[in-house]
């Protein structure tokens, strides 16, 4: 029974996103740390795992969920908008984070109610 609930789909995609919260909040603190480095280029969770996360949430395949494993990489999509090729942006870097502190609030409302069904089935109460 409790095994269930720890292997299901969406509590491991809850978790595996927290980690991608904490892992983006690292890359928004380097990005935000360089907004004045020559050269510096933008650094972001990879694409590529997003689609990857994406299609094992939508299969619903908990096993695949739990075997991804979020990286960072540079942001391919930032332009230098500034003449020393710096693609960080910090009016972008601010909202980046913002959202992600919102996401990673959301996540940890999911796991924590999750958790807290399992506590009321094993005391009986809330």
């Amino acid at each position: 029974m409790i095994d269930a609930l720890f292997s299901d789909s969406n509590y491991v995609a809850s978790k595996k996103m927290l980690d991608v919260n904490v892992l983006r909040h690292e890359a928004i603190a380097s990005n935000l740390a360089n907004v004045e480095t020559p050269n510096y280029k933008r650094m972001d969770v990879s694409p590529s795992f997003e689609s990857q996360l994406s299609q094992a949430v939508s299969d619903r395949d908990a096993a695949q969920i739990s075997g991804l494993q979020p990286e960072l990489t540079v942001d391919t999509q930032a332009n230098a908008g500034r003449m020393d090729g710096n693609t960080v942006q910090l009016e972008n870097e601010m909202l980046k984070l913002n959202q992600n502190m919102v996401e990673h609030s959301l996540e940890t409302q999911l796991v924590s109610s999750q958790l807290a069904t399992l506590r009321m089935a094993i005391t009986g109460k809330d």
